[in-house]
This record gives structure tokens, sequence and C-alpha cells, in this order.
């Protein structure tokens, strides 16, 4: 099972047991893939053609989302992962404590999700 399918079927649970931890971490690294995935907008693209030489009709401005790789998708995860630890490292004031420890298990469970099906 790919490490993205793994990670949606796990959000709802972790909704469920009210595991805030791992609700954030999942929905911000699924919506980084999401973003990953994004079509690319060329600069040319936004100011585009006067109105009267556009394209109409359905479907003439649907792109094909680029689509990632397992692993692309697991480069992904470990970024959100060392994002979250850096952060955290940066973190050293005893008034953060908190913040950096959530941030710790948020990656905790990210790199979870790379381990393999059996510890996620």
């Amino acid at each position: 099972m790919s490490v993205r399918l793994r990670m949606r079927q796990a959000l709802p649970e972790a909704m469920r047991a009210r595991d805030k931890a791992t609700v954030s971490a999942l929905r911000a690294t699924l919506a980084a893939l999401d973003n990953a995935e994004a079509v690319p907008v060329d600069e040319a693209d936004v100011r585009g053609p006067a109105l009267e030489h556009s394209p109409f009709g359905v479907g003439v401005t649907e792109a094909v989302r680029r689509e990632l790789s397992e692993r692309g998708v697991a480069d992904v995860v470990r970024a959100e992962a060392a994002e979250r630890l850096e952060a955290a490292a940066q973190l050293t004031a005893p008034a953060h404590a908190d913040r950096a420890a959530r941030l710790r298990t948020e990656a905790a469970v990210l790199l979870r999700f790379l381990d393999g099906p059996a510890t996620a």
C-alpha cells in the first residue's frame, strides 16, 4: 500500500482518536503532496491572450496534474518531517518547550509512514 494511501486512511482514525499532532501532521503533509503535484504555471499563461482569442467550451481550461512517484512522495514526507525537526531545534527557550515537543511528535508520526505498512 502506498505511503499516501496509508496517510489518507490514518487521517480519519486520528481525527476520531482526537490525536491533534497526528491530524496536524497528516493534513499538512497531504496538502504538501497535493501542492507538489500541481501544474506549473508559466508567467505567459497567467497573462494570457486577449479575451476574444481565449478558448472556450467544456474542459478547455483543464490541465492534467503531475503524478509523484512513490519515491517523490517519500521525499516530500521526509522534507516535511525535516522541516518540523529543524523548527523544533530552533525553539530553545523554555517557554517554547511544548511547541518543540509537538513538532518532534509530528515528525515522528511522518517518519513512521516511511518505515513501512506494519508500523504506520
